[in-house]
């Protein structure tokens, strides 16, 4: 069936519930090849700050030798960056200088497979792109987003579907095709999980539950949403290197095979927060005059499938929202946010024009 069809299917469940995306059954993952030397490229946070943590992890724990190069501008003291030490037993190296720059590469030797977790556009990746050519990488991952399609395109969203024009992101992808590289972008959407540097998709609700807050939601509720676990994530962008040349000049999205509405996930996390189901306020956003916007997630279906993945690379998502959701609750409570004190502006502006429903 359609979306309409599984939003529907939602509407008057109590419980939590999370739907998938497909059935289809993953393929068997091919046989493992020898050791690459790997360099990372790392942003200095945001919705994709902590994947060069998981991919470092799974790497190493898959006994290749990583080098992450990170952006001199990070603040080392947030998650996931003040936990880098825990790496270096699994012997990462890690270095901050500016990828930009020529110099900043000349004492790490070569590397056998680049990812690109840094650029925005072709400027932001030149430097690190004609290196790789010279190193003649057998693989160049590259960070993208999916964040770049059209809006009101067919859900779920598939990679050859039209991306706006502005996206830096795409001239990336085209200039590394240009450079002739064996390049495999991967598009992103909403990362969760421990030690993420983004919080905003899962704390904006438990920062109002715990607190027994009205929860503002952009949309009727029953718009889809991905959330996927940052070491799913770093899984699809590990499994490149055992796929081999069938893994260049692709691009796959990135994120989990679940869905789950907005208002469920609401409702999940009153669930695993152990308070009752809080009130939800739906509101119009372009009914609603605000100076900055709050609500973490599109107040219409936006959501991406994975099944290009499963089938070329053989990769499968190991990570349950419900079960990851009570881990990052640990993890929420662990750094003190459910006794720190809030104000919620923005939903108090919200509150005063949208009339509370009995």
């Amino acid at each position: 069936g359609g979306v309409g069809q599984v939003g529907g299917a939602l509407k008057g469940m109590n419980t939590p519930s999370i739907l998938r995306t497909t059935k289809a059954n993953a393929l068997s993952r091919g046989v493992g090849v020898s050791a690459s030397r790997v360099l990372i490229i790392q942003n200095k946070g945001g919705g994709h700050g902590e994947i060069g943590y998981h991919l470092a992890n799974k790497l190493a724990s898959d006994g290749h030798s990583v080098t992450i190069m990170g952006d001199p501008a990070t603040k080392l003291q947030s998650l996931p960056f003040s936990r880098y030490g825990d790496l270096k037993s699994k012997g990462v190296t890690t270095v901050f200088a500016d990828p930009c720059d020529p110099s900043s590469f000349a004492n790490l030797g070569q590397f056998d497979v680049v990812y690109d977790n840094f650029a925005k556009g072709k400027d932001t990746c030149a430097v690190a792109a004609d290196l790789a050519k010279q190193w003649g990488v057998s693989h160049y991952g590259y960070v993208s987003s999916a964040g770049m399609y059209k809006p009101g395109n067919l859900m779920p969203m598939v990679e050859t579907l039209n991306v706006k024009d502005t996206a830096g992101q795409k001239e990336v992808e085209d200039h590394l095709d240009r450079m002739g590289l064996p390049w495999t972008s991967f598009r992103p959407q909403y990362i969760y999980g421990p030690l993420t540097n983004k919080r905003d998709y899962l704390d904006y609700f438990f920062d109002r539950v715990v607190r027994g807050r009205p929860v503002p939601v952009a949309g009727s509720g029953q718009q889809l949403v991905t959330l996927t676990h940052a070491a799913d994530v770093a899984g699809m962008m590990a499994s490149i290197i055992d796929a081999g040349d069938k893994a260049h000049r692709q691009v796959f999205n990135c994120a989990t095979d679940q869905l789950i509405t907005v208002d469920t996930l609401v409702a999940l996390c009153a669930k695993v927060a152990g308070v009752p189901t809080p009130s939800i306020v739906h509101y119009n956003p372009k009914e609603v005059q605000l100076e900055k916007k709050a609500f973490p997630f599109r107040d219409n279906h936006f959501f991406v499938t994975p099944d290009k993945a499963k089938t070329v690379l053989g990769w499968q998502c190991e990570h349950d929202l419900e079960k990851e959701v009570k881990a990052y609750f640990e993890g929420y409570k662990a750094i003190g946010k459910d006794q720190k004190s809030m104000d919620f502006p923005i939903d108090d502006v919200i509150l005063r024009q949208v009339p509370m429903m009995a």
